[in-house]
Order: structure tokens, then sequence, then C-alpha cells
């Protein structure tokens, strides 16, 4: 079950993509500088915006969305799933001004890194590898299109979206939309209980169990850490 996460898992790491991330290093509690110059405040960012994309593929149980959602082990079905965390992720940023919307341009732009690197690793064909980014690219923002449409609407409009882009029109088990739809909006409440500007400083997230086994535990999030430089 779930080998083909397993195996990117064992081949791929996010520094070896961007070298920023080989500076980061252990957080303290105490610290919350913000960096005083522009050019601070945007690595800061940067630095932010990359632990949030790797909450995306590090925090997230893919074997569990693979076995609950019926979902083919693909490279396909990995990425439907990170593309759900990381709109969520941009949702709630983008309530945070300015500063929330550069953090999520950063973000879709570690996504395509990651992605391109994992396919190199799978050695997809080059030429292949390109023409399948681009329909990615395509399907990702019907989705956001779609997922924002969604989240605004009640519950069947939610599952509609889900059902078009996650499940990809073939989910015929009325449980797991109900089960996603769940799924979107405890994390989305979850999220939304996030200190915005803690979510600026350090890009951390957790995710909610597909499955929750201590409901009362969804609007506790854990208190998040800093460096010395207020990261």
């Amino acid at each position: 079950m779930a080998l083909l996460v397993r195996v990117l898992r064992n081949h791929t790491s996010i520094s070896q993509w961007v070298p920023v991330c080989s500076q980061l290093v252990p957080v303290s509690p105490n610290q919350r500088q913000w960096g005083r110059t522009l050019f601070g405040l945007s690595q800061k960012i940067k630095i932010a915006a990359l632990r949030m994309y790797t909450s995306c593929v590090e925090k997230t149980d893919f074997e569990e969305f693979f076995l609950r959602c019926q979902m083919p082990d693909t490279f396909n079905s990995w990425f439907l799933i990170t593309l759900l965390h990381v709109w969520m992720c941009l949702v709630r940023m983008k309530q945070e001004g300015r500063s929330g919307k550069y953090m999520c341009r950063i973000i879709v732009h570690f996504m395509w890194e990651d992605v391109e690197q994992r396919g190199r690793v799978m050695g997809v064909n080059p030429y292949v590898l390109k023409k399948n980014m681009i329909l990615m690219t395509n399907n990702f923002y019907a989705a956001i299109l779609g997922y924002d449409e969604g989240i605004l609407s009640d519950d069947h409009g939610l599952a509609a979206a889900l059902w078009r882009t996650f499940f990809n029109q073939k989910c015929e088990d009325p449980r797991q939309l109900e089960l996603l739809v769940e799924y979107v909006r405890k994390q989305m409440q979850y999220l939304d209980s996030m200190n915005g500007e803690d979510l600026l400083l350090t890009g951390e997230v957790s995710w909610r169990p597909l499955v929750e086994k201590n409901p009362q535990s969804i609007l506790k999030p854990l208190s998040p850490t800093y460096n010395d430089e207020g990261l």
C-alpha cells in the first residue's frame, strides 16, 4: 500500500532543490522579532512559505487518503491530495493582507519546483514531464477556482467541487464525499483558529486526521515556535 509515496519520500528532499532549506535551524519558543528591512521580511516569508508547503507534503497521511478514498497509488493521486492541502493554506493566508498574498505566490512556486523534482526522480521523460506540467498547471488553477466557489457554498456545493476535481468525477460512494467535505470544513476551521502573525512568522501548520479520533481537540492548535531570528 502506498508504495509510490514511500519511494518519493525516500528519494526526494525539499532541501535538495531549495537552498534556503539548509538555513533552517532548530527554533526556540521565546523570540518573535520581525526583520526591519523589506528584504529581511521577504526572506522570512519565503522561509515560512517553504515550511508551510513542506507541511502539505510531509505532514499529510497520504496512505490514509489512498485507503479511505479508494485512490490509486499514483503520482496523480499524490498531486490531487497535495493540491487540496496547498489550496487550504492559500485560502488561510489570503486573509493576511499583502504579506499573506505574497506568501501564497511563494508557496505555489515551491509546489511546482517540488512537482518537477519528483517527476525527475520517477524518471519521467523531460518532454513528457514538460507537457504534464502544463496540463497540471491548468488543472491547478481550475481546481482553485472550483474549490473557492465550493468553500463559500453549502456542503452540496463543496461536495460537487470535490467530486469534479479530487475524485475526477468518479466517486460512486457518497460516504467518501461526505468524509472529505467534513475534512475540509474542520481543517479550514482549524486553520482559521491559528494566529495569522504566527503563520507568517513560522509557516508551521499541522493537519487534523482524515478521521477524527478526538473531535474536541480540533480547535486546539499547537503553539508555534521560533528561532533566534524570529523565524
